[in-house]
């Protein structure tokens, strides 16, 4: 067996307290969908994005995530929290077994700055086995604008990357084409979930190995059960998608070294040029002009005989 029932919630959320929401809308899943494996929600989806709303790792959240999880029989990828560890907070995904036990914590390892503030990056990829299915990898939001973690998961073995999303802004459409492209190029399924209602715009998707739209919502609530088979996977990355590029293999098989990515100062020092990552402002004023050179621009009125 190699199959895969995933429910992807797109869910019409508050900007808050989501939590009996999302154990409403799970628990529905559950019986509407008997066959369904995992349910996967977007990123932050329970308590949005304020930071005040972290909790403690093992918290009253994840307490209730757990019992949910155990109730339904489910996997479950309840989007992300923000978790205070250690004096820090990490935006995090944990992955919870129909047991209703955490067998992985994913820490956001590029935080979106420079809004993301206040939010530590993590340092650990996480890949996990599901019996019957096959190997998934976690990443989230932000993380797949880069490259090198989304090509690592899949150096790790995973055939499935789960990518809980929080997008409210304009540039959705780059999000599709990124995820379409990962899916493409690591030859593997790409699950992206977006939110809907207060925090985000929808349109959430999921890509299979080859780049093919396997599905792409809308912009409201839509909850998007399918089964995915992963035995394409191993399939399309021995022969190609349609019998064309085997991309995993030439990217194993080449002997070009990549230095840029394996050693930190080197990148440091190529990107030197760019500035300082902070957010951006109004450009300040250049001087202190006075009165009269204002003036100066400004059109002046002309009396035609």
């Amino acid at each position: 067996m190699s199959s895969l029932g995933i429910a992807a919630l797109q869910l019409a959320a508050a900007k808050d307290d989501n939590l009996e929401l999302v154990e409403r809308e799970t628990r529905a899943v559950a019986k509407r969908f008997p066959w369904v494996d995992m349910v996967v929600l977007g990123e932050l989806a329970i308590h949005g994005a304020s930071l005040d709303k972290a909790e403690p790792a093992g918290g009253e959240t994840e307490t209730r995530l757990k019992a949910l999880a155990l109730e339904t029989g489910l996997w479950l990828v309840p989007g992300s929290l923000y978790e205070r560890r250690a004096g820090a907070v990490f935006n995090t995904t944990p992955v919870i077994n129909p047991a209703g036990d955490i067998v992985a914590r994913y820490d956001k390892i590029f935080p979106f700055l420079p809004y993301e503030t206040g939010v530590t990056a993590g340092r650990d990829y996480v890949v996990f086995d599901m019996p019957g299915a096959g190997r998934v990898g976690v990443a989230i939001c932000y993380d797949m604008w880069f490259p090198e973690v989304i090509r690592t998961l899949v150096g790790l073995g995973a055939e499935v990357i789960l990518l809980p999303t929080m997008t409210n802004t304009i540039d959705r459409d780059v999000e599709l084409a990124i995820a379409r492209a990962n899916a493409a190029m690591n030859q593997c399924f790409f699950v992206d979930v977006n939110l809907a209602g207060d925090l985000g715009v929808g349109r959430s998707a999921i890509y299979g190995p080859g780049g093919d739209v396997v599905y792409e919502a809308g912009a409201g609530r839509e909850v998007i059960a399918l089964d995915i088979d992963l035995s394409t996977v191993s399939r399309m990355r021995e022969r190609g998608w349609n019998g064309l590029g085997q991309v995993l293999k030439s990217f194993r098989d080449s002997e070009v070294e990549f230095p840029l990515h394996a050693d930190i100062k080197a990148r440091r020092a190529s990107m030197t040029g760019m500035g300082e990552l902070a957010m951006p402002r109004r450009p300040a004023a250049e001087g202190a002009a006075s009165s009269d050179a204002r003036n100066d621009h400004k059109p002046r009125l002309k009396i035609l005989d």
